[in-house]
């Protein structure tokens, strides 16, 4: 009988630490259910296409910058100089994985077909395409475009509910 009290505190922690990790999950569901939210109200993102973008990038908050993003799905131009030489032209930098790259090409894709004269990706594309940039370069600055309000759209969005919260916290 005195063997049985051991096993069953052991139970008892696994079981606790079991709930924690269900919480743990279910408030990591929570926010990426609202991410996808976030990145279903810009024009030319669907539901399989949000999904897309969340399984590669993730939550964003986790970049300290929109640099930083836009560099880790490998759409940014990094500088290309040596000694007084300085390069006007530059490729992609192609870091990380091309998956999210692909799905960026896609949604800028759509964008552009849906031609919104009210959404910013479409009228930043329509100016570089005007300018008379290739397919690919327009198509390429509106992927790096799209990401750039895809993490003000997030982060704005969390800091004002944070701030909301606690401004409710301290009055209730």
């Amino acid at each position: 009988m005195l063997s049985v009290i051991p096993t069953l505190n052991t139970l008892s922690d696994s079981v606790a630490y079991l709930e924690q990790s269900i919480g743990n999950l279910l408030a990591q569901v929570k926010t990426i259910r609202k991410n996808v939210e976030l990145l279903q109200t810009i024009p030319g993102v669907g539901p399989h296409s949000a999904s897309l973008i969340m399984a590669e990038i993730g939550d964003v908050r986790r970049f300290k910058n929109k640099k930083a993003l836009v560099a880790f799905a490998g759409v940014d131009a990094p500088p290309f100089q040596s000694g007084t030489f300085e390069s006007k032209s530059r490729h992609v930098s192609k870091r990380g994985s091309p998956h999210p790259r692909r799905t960026l090409f896609i949604i800028s894709s759509v964008i552009l077909q849906l031609s919104h004269e009210d959404n910013p990706v479409f009228c930043f594309m329509d100016k570089k395409r005007s300018e008379g940039k290739h397919f690919y370069v327009y198509i390429v600055a509106g992927a790096a475009k799209f990401l750039r309000i895809y993490y003000a759209t997030v982060t704005a969005y969390f800091k004002t509910s944070k701030y909301i919260n606690s401004l409710s916290a301290i009055a209730g």
